[in-house]
């Protein structure tokens, strides 16, 4: 690895030494960097215990990046030497260096991502632990430790935008800050100077990071000429939307380079855009692609059957449900599926089956309800997801034992259910009936929507008649009917 490197000033505080946050946050600073005149590092503190840091400054912050995958319509694997970050800090061992950043003229941005149960109010948490258990109680004191240094001056606010995958991410850190100000007792200007002086932004963040390449670290190190404790690759997709003000941009001049990173108004269309398409699609195709003897989501998307069932239930049934440009929704369709068809990763069917009906609650069931108040009519290519979904919770591809990864009560429902069937006690059409009523599973009687029952009940039989292979091609030849 190349010993020249640039030391810019330590704008950015990150929470988060991960894969990801390196192959997207840090990987943007540095080209904000290269292009533009941002002029800033990241300090990288680790929420968690890890030896990364010491990697990290090891190797002066510097690591290589590998973006694999589709770029226009070719299949790329580039990589470049990321440098960003300027230093680690371990908070456990050097805390004294987190907290007295809170006092840099040149700090303005923290960027986190504690995953999805980072963001939560630790009543145990103290001002004066070195540190609190909790990321936000992590932040709240650095926060109050920068009131005090500039004595509550409005120009030293921070903006806050958190990556974390969770709806309204930073509404809910700026909730938890005031939480703790009133736990801890800091004071009223203190909380005026959070409302006033600081920005907390909620943010959509989109790109597949597989991480270190473990199967392919020798071939790598021996093109590169280096080794590279913190190589990671991710796919050439990104996708950063950050719902806050425009002024930001001044500032974080992502409108400047040809990044798909943008600020918006109202994340929420982009949201659910991204949880129909790409999560649903995800949802639906699982099923689908595994009973039919696939293994792989890029498996799947290139299959001449599955993939023309997942394309069409994209565009046919999901993004008429979408109050969002036609235009952008066929855009970010065709992306998913370009992403869907990467060569270079290998996205296992299986790992994505975990808890599978709440995803289909969370993620499909909207979909399916959308379109039948709008078309007035049955969505079969989704509802065919549906039925193969059931029909997988069956626990069995063939004579192959499928790994269920589900609650337990879940799991249990489905195996008394099922063996109803299979000893003779209830029909298909019972099986049916019982499963789409239970409340707990999604949340409403699915037998109050007209047809459905039938219609799964319908696909069940072709499934268990005829298999996967048949019953799906019977599905693509024939029209939608109301």
């Amino acid at each position: 690895m190349s010993d020249d490197f640039i030391l810019y000033p330590e704008k950015i505080l990150q929470f988060g030494e991960g894969n990801f946050l390196r192959a997207f946050v840090d990987w943007q600073i540095d080209i904000l960097n290269k292009e533009t005149d941002f002029n800033g590092s990241v300090v990288v503190v680790q929420p968690r215990g890890s030896d990364k840091i010491a990697r990290l400054n090891n190797q002066d912050g510097l690591f290589t990046l590998y973006l694999q995958g589709l770029k226009d319509g070719k299949a790329v694997s580039e990589h470049m030497v990321i440098n960003s970050i300027s230093r680690g800090i371990h908070l456990a061992d050097h805390y004294n260096q987190y907290i007295e950043l809170a006092e840099s003229k040149d700090l303005r941005f923290v960027i986190s991502n504690t995953t999805e149960a980072g963001i939560y109010f630790e009543e145990s948490d103290k001002l004066d632990d070195r540190p609190q258990k909790s990321f936000p109680g992590k932040l709240a004191a650095f926060l109050y430790r920068r009131f005090k240094a500039f004595n509550g001056d409005y120009q030293k606010g921070c903006i806050m935008i958190p990556t974390e995958l969770i709806e309204g991410n930073g509404t809910k850190l700026k909730e938890i800050i005031l939480q703790f100000a009133s736990l801890w007792n800091l004071g009223d200007a203190f909380v005026n100077w959070i409302c006033e002086a600081n920005t907390f932004c909620n943010s959509l963040v989109d790109r597949i990071v597989p991480g270190f390449p473990k199967d392919s670290v020798q071939e790598i190190t021996e093109e590169l000429g280096y080794e590279d404790e913190l190589l990671v690759v991710g796919e050439q997709y990104h996708q950063w939307v950050i719902e806050g003000p425009k002024w930001i941009e001044k500032e974080f001049p992502i409108d400047k380079v040809n990044l798909n990173t943008f600020f918006v108004e109202d994340l929420n269309p982009y949201r659910i855009q991204k949880v129909r398409i790409l999560n649903g699609a995800h949802t639906a195709m699982m099923p689908v692609a595994h009973l039919s003897g696939l293994d792989t989501v890029a498996e799947a998307a290139c299959d001449e059957v599955v993939g023309e069932f997942v394309q069409e239930l994209i565009f046919d049934e999901i993004l008429p449900t979408l109050d969002f440009p036609q235009g952008e929704l066929r855009i970010f369709a065709n992306d998913v599926l370009n992403r869907f068809r990467n060569p270079f990763i290998k996205h296992y069917l299986i790992s994505i089956s975990m808890n599978s009906i709440s995803k289909f609650k969370t993620r499909n069931l909207p979909a399916l309800l959308d379109y039948v108040e709008t078309k007035q009519e049955l969505p079969r290519k989704m509802i065919f997801a549906l039925s193969s979904l059931l029909y997988f919770y069956q626990g069995k591809r063939n004579e192959e034992v499928i790994p269920l990864a589900d609650d337990t009560d879940v799991l249990q429902l489905f195996k008394e259910l099922w063996g109803h069937v299979t000893e003779g006690t209830k029909t298909i059409e019972q099986f049916a009936k019982e499963v789409l009523g239970h409340e707990k599973l999604w949340g409403m009687n699915l037998n109050h929507i007209a047809g459905l029952t039938g219609m799964v009940a319908e696909y069940l039989q072709q499934l268990n008649q005829k298999g996967m292979k048949q019953a799906l091609e019977t599905l693509l030849k024939e029209r939608s009917i109301k």
